[in-house]
């Protein structure tokens, strides 16, 4: 049974020596090493506790058998791996991510010790037996000073951890515990122990209990990404790497020693791997160098309006009060360790009182405020023109020195101007540019930065290019030139025509879009626009000439615009044309047709197979512009009907048909020929044969509330029998003709199975699916030629069962 070691009391004492107010020598690892601090190892095979110590180090001994200097102590009987040493170099832990020296609420530890490590034992293979763990141990025993019980002798140390799930009942599991022993006991709050807990349902080897994560997340673990360096090895002695190693971050406790003035007490820390020995655990251990009482952690001399955060070590259970000065803001709760406040331009005092078990402690410390730099607002944004410009930004309302001014193109990266005063002349920007002022106040409040002031710098209008350059309109032409404006820089201010070149009017009201459709002139005439960028001067576009040709453009009227047609039919489309001398069609095979006389009206039926557009083109001798107009043709999908799969019935036999269509309907159905239908002109009529005939095919249409129509065929065997399952003799798979091998059901609604057997008996198909057979396969495998025996039941459409057998032979 597995215990924590909460006494240690195989030390030799430690020599005493006086202490004041101060903290302990060398408490806080400060020398480098292990000087004034006992240490121990040893093997937990039969459980921890003092009978698993079996290395001692004293605190008045030096290498190898005491402390004084050692910097690392070895596992026990492990002399390639280090189980206690010394940190002095900050690195990150690689489970668990943090620093192994730790900051913590603005508190910078200096050394800390590392207590473990990764290194395990086995115990021998196939017999269940345990190699026990390693465990490690440090202790100072403090010598606390005399003096008055109501003065604090406080002391605070930090603790981060590493374990391995060992999977083994909890007691088991590898575990990391403080112990602070004092002539009174041992101080709970102060002592913590965890471990990562199961909940016990191990197997036979003592392995295999579920992790209790729910717990174990709520005392600090998370589960660490690194894999365990050890293979977990199961009874056959393989295994692979799991992830199940948990770690714990940095967790401060500050305990007060003052009611054992004059006394002595014992602080331990002990790291143990799990009892059978095959998973590890190693911890961190960092101990301030203060012991006059609670210390705030904090600056004593801030920036006035300034976010600021104060804190003390955490104490388990603790109970917290801040107050801070009336003409600051709390931004956080006053109620934790930990407190978020702003600063105001006068300063105060802060103080903090921390109650629980372990220590009831207060502490006040005097805020110093300084005022803090104001930058102040950057006057003369403005706009200019690329090239020749001037540009004077001023700085107003500042308080503090100017350190320098900052520019940037982008105002994302900034470019120093080595400027000190509060005025700045920009030249020849050819970019925008952002512009900033840094404005500091000695070296204690950070510099502030004024607001953005903004140049910005317009680039060079250019008219551009009007498309296209040259066009001519008809008399009487309805469909306008649209002439477009094209590689200019900058806003189109007005449009301009001259039916001279040299005489330029506005349009009234003006037109400032980029393109301009001319239409209705009756002579010769020039066009441009007026661009212009920002603040930088107009130019004018390119020009472009409309000629007047007086022949009248083309003129025709169309009917339908759009049409929609069923698949497979035509449409007809109607062409008055009034004035024009030929015409020509898109898509259409025949050449441009010449028109005798005017007005000219045609009819051209079209049968498209998709949705087209017909193009008319209307041509006038004489004019250069043809007339184009568009019939939409909208052809819809063919109907597809589906009656049903063909099938077989006996007389006497009822059949429900069901049609479908793939239409949206409501859709209406017609049957031919209605022989033997309760109604031909529904969906689904239900049949009834009482006839001779054996055969009958039914066709079926559905018509859709468009017009369309889709056609769909089913075949009807009758059978003069009573209801009967028909089964082949042979089959021949793989060929064209006969390969499946199925039951023919005649008046069966269901198959309840049908099942073929080779010779030996083995069953090498089953189905219960009508129209199921078998391709003379067994798990893709082809079955060998010869006898098979099969079974079919089946129920008829009154409900009674048909079971046949028989035999048949599977030809290659």
């Amino acid at each position: 049974m597995k215990c924590r070691l909460n006494l240690f009391f195989l030390f030799i004492v430690l020599k005493s020596f006086s202490q004041t107010q101060t903290c302990p020598v060398n408490i806080n690892f400060a020398t480098g090493d292990l000087t004034h601090w006992y240490a121990y190892t040893g093997n937990n095979k039969e459980g921890n506790g003092l009978m698993a110590i079996h290395m001692l180090y004293d605190s008045n001994t030096y290498a190898p058998n005491g402390t004084i200097g050692t910097r690392s102590i070895i596992e026990y009987n492990l002399p390639s791996v280090v189980g206690i040493q010394v940190i002095t170099t900050n690195r990150t832990d690689l489970f668990g991510g943090f620093p192994t020296i730790p900051t913590i609420n603005g508190y910078n530890y200096k050394y800390s010790i590392l207590l473990g490590s990764t290194a395990i034992t086995r115990g021998i293979p196939g017999n269940n037996s345990s190699g026990g763990g390693y465990i490690r141990g440090v202790k100072y025993r403090i010598n606390v000073p005399t003096g008055a019980a109501s003065e604090p002798f406080t002391m605070t140390y930090a603790y981060a951890m590493v374990l391995e799930n060992g999977t083994h009942q909890s007691l088991e599991q590898p575990h990391i515990a403080v112990t602070l022993q004092t002539p009174a006991g041992i101080i709970d709050c102060a002592s913590p122990s965890y471990l990562l807990p199961t909940n016990g349902n191990v197997g036979s080897d003592g392995r295999g209990a579920i992790l209790d994560s729910a717990t174990a997340k709520r005392n600090g673990f998370k589960v660490s990404s690194v894999n365990s360096p050890n293979q977990n090895l199961g009874p056959n002695g393989t295994g692979g790497y799991l992830q199940d190693v948990w770690t714990k971050g940095w967790t401060e406790i500050t305990f007060d020693l003052a009611p054992y003035r004059g006394q002595q007490v014992d602080l331990i820390f002990e790291a143990d791997n799990c009892v059978p020995g095959g998973h590890f655990a190693y911890g961190y251990i960092a101990i301030r160098n203060s012991c006059a009482g609670l210390v705030i952690s904090g600056d004593s001399l801030v920036c006035n309006n300034t976010n600021l955060t104060y804190s003390v070590p955490a104490l388990a259970g603790a109970t917290y009060n801040w107050i801070i000065p009336n003409s600051w803001t709390l931004l956080s709760a006053d109620t934790s360790n930990i407190v978020h406040i702003k600063s105001s331009s006068t300063g105060g005092f802060i103080s903090v009182r921390e109650k629980n078990g372990c220590a009831d402690l207060a502490d006040t410390i005097q805020i110093n405020t300084l005022p803090s730099p104001e930058a102040g607002t950057l006057n003369g944004s403005t706009a200019v023109c690329t090239g020749e410009n001037t540009s004077t930004l001023n700085l107003l309302n500042y308080s503090g020195a100017i350190n320098s001014w900052i520019s940037s193109t982008d105002s994302i990266n900034w470019s120093l101007i080595p400027n000190i005063t509060n005025q700045f002349t920009a030249e020849n920007l050819i970019s925008t540019t952002w512009y900033r002022v840094i404005v500091g106040k000695g070296n204690i409040c950070p510099p502030d930065t004024s607001s953005i002031a903004i140049v910005q710098v317009d680039k060079k209008t250019i008219g551009g290019q009007i498309d296209p350059p040259e066009a001519t309109l008809c008399s009487g032409q309805t469909a306008g030139i649209n002439l477009k404006l094209k590689g200019n820089t900058g806003n189109v201010k007005k449009w301009q025509y001259s039916e001279n070149g040299f005489n330029w009017i506005d349009f009234n009201p003006v037109i400032s879009n980029s393109s301009l459709t001319v239409k209705g002139i009756t002579a010769n005439t020039q066009f441009r626009l007026v661009d212009q960028n920002g603040v930088c001067p107009p130019d004018t576009s390119s020009t472009a000439s409309i000629l007047f040709d007086p022949v009248p453009y083309p003129q025709a009227v169309i009917f339908p615009a759009d049409t929609t047609i069923c698949f497979a039919t035509s449409a007809s489309l109607l062409t008055n044309i009034i004035i024009g001398t030929n015409y020509s069609w898109n898509p259409d095979t025949s050449p441009s047709t010449n028109i005798s006389s005017t007005p000219y009206s045609f009819v051209n039926a079209v049968s498209p197979s998709v949705t087209t557009n017909y193009i008319l083109t209307v041509m006038n001798k004489g004019c250069p512009n043809s007339l184009q107009d568009t019939f939409h043709v909208e052809v819809l999908a063919p109907v597809i009907v589906d009656a049903g799969r063909d099938t077989s019935v006996v007389i006497g036999q009822p059949l429900q048909l069901h049609a479908i269509s793939d239409d949206k309907g409501p859709d209406s159905f017609s049957w031919t020929p209605s022989t033997e239908l309760s109604d031909p002109f529904i969906a689904d009529p239900l049949a009834t044969y009482n006839i001779a005939d054996n055969l009958i095919k039914y066709r079926v249409t559905a018509t859709t509330p468009f017009g369309c129509t889709g056609e769909g065929f089913i075949t009807v065997k009758v059978f003069r029998t009573k209801p009967d399952i028909f089964v082949p003799n042979a089959f021949t798979p793989g060929k064209s003709a006969n390969a499946v091998f199925r039951p023919i059901p005649v008046g069966i609604s269901s198959i309840q199975y049908f099942r073929i057997y080779n010779r030996l008996g083995q069953l090498v198909y089953n189905t219960s699916a009508i129209g199921k057979g078998w391709d003379g396969t067994l798990n893709g495998v082809p079955q060998n030629p010869g006898g098979y025996v099969w079974i079919v039941k089946g129920t008829d459409y009154t409900g009674s069962n048909v079971s046949k057998s028989g035999t048949m032979v599977l030809v290659r």
